[in-house]
């Protein structure tokens, strides 16, 4: 057996190994930052704390949960990402089931993928798109975050391959027994293909949730900015738009509120990624094999 061997063990322990450095990689930021935003502010000026805090406080968090402005833009960004999931892979599906079947059975099929195609490839520009979003009246509206962006044509492409790994005997049964292709979408299609929805819904919602440069572009009001926007202005110490008063920073250090706000805005994503994780590794695997 090929696991039995030494040359297979060798491996094994050198790709384990790599793997947790890897791991290591990711999560030591994360516990650092957890580490500062929760240490006093002495230390986390100095730059002492490591790992663990240094002058255990939680006036970091008082002082964000307090602050009016994070809080709206904390509901602003899951507005939009729950909105902006939900309509993207919506727009996904509806486009990739019928550029998912033969030409033979939809006409003008290359036509309409090239189309798609030529989209992701060449746009319009961000002073054409910044024109057309204040035409239609949608600045400082949660839709100039979401429209622009709303039909992810690489996430497109990947859900019709996956479809295209369906087989074709479910279709033909549910047709036979007078299905429509709305049904045949939602009744056939979607249960089979949890894991490449779970998988495309993760990157939506990973793409809406970090996405900040739109949120500074067509949002010239700073009251209206989403949690990303916001947090980049922190980092370039434009407190400014956070509505914190020079003398209540003398209490706490920058780095800690800086740090416990970087932290609950990587926290929901955190969060939902341990339950899509299953549904994560099989659609990133399933339908790269054709029999």
């Amino acid at each position: 057996m090929p696991d039995k061997t030494t040359a297979y063990r060798m491996f094994s322990i050198v790709n384990h190994i790599f793997l947790l450095v890897i791991s290591l990689l990711c999560v030591l930021p994360i516990i650092h930052i957890l580490a500062v935003s929760l240490s006093g502010k002495s230390p986390a000026a100095a730059n002492l704390v490591g790992l663990w805090p240094i002058d255990f406080t939680f006036d970091a968090y008082k002082k964000t949960f307090g602050n009016d402005n994070f809080l709206h833009a904390l509901f602003i960004s899951a507005e939009r990402t729950i909105l902006g999931t939900f309509i993207g892979m919506a727009l996904v599906f509806l486009a990739a089931y019928p550029l998912s079947k033969e030409q033979h059975t939809f006409r003008g099929r290359s036509v309409y993928a090239w189309y798609f195609i030529f989209t992701m490839l060449f746009s319009g520009g961000m002073v054409p798109g910044y024109i057309l979003i204040t035409k239609l009246h949608l600045l400082n509206s949660i839709w100039a975050l979401i429209l622009p962006g709303a039909v992810n044509v690489w996430l497109m492409i990947l859900m019709l391959n996956f479809f295209r790994t369906v087989p074709k005997e479910l279709e033909e049964a549910a047709m036979i027994d007078g299905a429509s292709h709305y049904r045949i979408l939602l009744s056939v299609f979607m249960p089979v293909s949890m894991p490449a929805v779970a998988t495309l819904a993760l990157f939506t919602m990973v793409g809406h949730w970090n996405s900040w440069f739109d949120g500074m572009l067509y949002m010239t009001n700073h009251a209206n900015y989403p949690l990303a926007t916001l947090l980049q202005t922190i980092v370039q110490q434009d407190y400014t738009k956070l509505n914190v008063r020079p003398e209540e920073l003398e209490n706490i250090a920058q780095r800690t509120v800086k740090s416990a706000q970087l932290f609950i805005g990587a926290l929901p994503i955190l969060t939902v990624y341990p339950f899509l994780q299953k549904y994560f590794v099989k659609g990133i695997v399933l339908g790269s094999v054709k029999e």
